[in-house]
């Protein structure tokens, strides 16, 4: 019987003990990831499953350890399912792989809400808990019908289009009245020149831009196109105000780290300000960060105090936030589980903007 309240409602007994969980998943999940892209490319390999074995049953162990019983119940059955791959029961195929590393994504999630004090019941750690159950105990030939129903209610997607990325789409331009097509140029190369401070970045304009764009034009075009094309571009130039070791740090960042890199978006806003016909794409991207919640920053803003184009910045933003820390984990990035990632959150961000933005990437995986 599964422990509804342990994924719904938890009862955290040791703050202190949830941080060093936190702290040790945040340890263990690149590697795991990086030997599950491996994985991928050699299925057959017991080392590489044993060696995912080990790290599931530690996070298991320091779960049970530090007493986070949401982390160990959803560990549980992706310990069960390398368990069958170990000893050669079941084969390793794409779809499980995409399985266990949505459950991951989901074990991530649930624990960086549990330490931020925020509600894991939007999470339907329920629901994914029972369907891993499902699949570990499927027979072989069952496991792929198993693992395309529990993708598809983790995601809302069709799995068949997982190898499918937006990466490469080139940007829709739109056409800027009166004399704004220079600004524009500049805004373009500001944002190029952020974009070469680490091979990451590159292309990440055009990809937020794209979709940006397309979400707009789905909601019934409620934003300025070229003001969005503006605060796309301009709303992480800031960034580059301050020390190179603050913004692109791999690691954890400190408190004070935080602090000095939420004023990023004021930053650039008030250069827009400065400039005739952008107070838009100023006000845009002073709010990007803002949250539906408001749990966000610089002004803790919550629901319609936030305008439109910061609400869509907001989610096209965090979309490739996700890609772009699975491409610094080492492994192919999935528009699956970006997509998952950002409507597990969805509570960040305003309604009325998911469902023209979900369209928008189903209608581009399925083309």
């Amino acid at each position: 019987m599964t422990n509804v309240q342990a994924l719904t409602r938890p009862e955290i007994l040791d703050q202190e003990a949830l941080h060093e969980f936190s702290d040790a998943l945040t340890d263990y999940v690149p590697g795991i990831e990086r030997d599950m892209a491996r994985l991928g490319r050699e299925p057959t390999n017991r080392v590489v499953i044993a060696d995912i074995f080990r790290a599931l049953h530690n996070i298991k162990g320091d779960a049970a350890l530090c007493r986070v019983e949401t982390a160990a119940l959803i560990a549980h059955p992706i310990e069960s399912l390398l368990t069958r791959l170990r000893s050669g029961e079941a084969a390793y195929t794409p779809l499980l792989g995409e399985v266990m590393l949505l459950a991951l994504d989901r074990l991530e999630l649930a624990t960086e809400s549990l330490v931020a004090g925020r509600s894991i019941e939007h999470l339907r750690l329920v629901e994914l808990v029972e369907g891993l159950d499902r699949i570990s105990l499927a027979a072989p030939q069952d496991i792929d019908a198993a693992a395309i129903q529990l993708i598809k209610f983790v995601t809302g997607f069709q799995p068949q289009a997982m190898l499918r990325t937006l990466a490469g789409t080139p940007p829709t331009e739109s056409k800027p009245a009166g004399g704004k097509t220079a600004d524009l140029q500049l805004f373009h190369a500001l944002a190029q020149q952020f974009e070469a401070r680490s091979p990451l970045f590159a292309g990440r304009t055009g990809r937020v831009l794209q979709l940006a764009l397309e979400t707009n034009r789905a909601a019934g075009s409620p934003v300025d196109a070229v003001q969005l094309e503006a605060a796309v571009c301009m709303h992480d130039v800031g960034m580059m105000f301050l020390p190179e070791s603050i913004w692109l740090k791999v690691g954890k960042m400190s408190e004070a780290e935080h602090k000095r890199l939420r004023t990023h978006p004021g930053l650039t806003a008030e250069l827009l300000e400065r400039m005739d016909g952008w107070q838009d794409a100023a006000q845009m991207v002073r709010q990007h960060h803002e949250m539906w919640d408001g749990a966000g920053y610089p002004d803790g803003l919550r629901g319609d105090a936030i305008c439109p184009g910061a609400k869509l910045l907001a989610i096209v933003d965090a979309f490739e936030a996700v890609t772009l820390k699975q491409s610094a984990r080492g492994h192919k990035s999935s528009v699956l589980r970006a997509i998952a990632e950002v409507n597990a959150c969805d509570r960040q961000f305003a309604p009325e903007w998911i469902t023209p933005f979900n369209n928008v990437i189903r209608r581009t995986l399925e083309q």
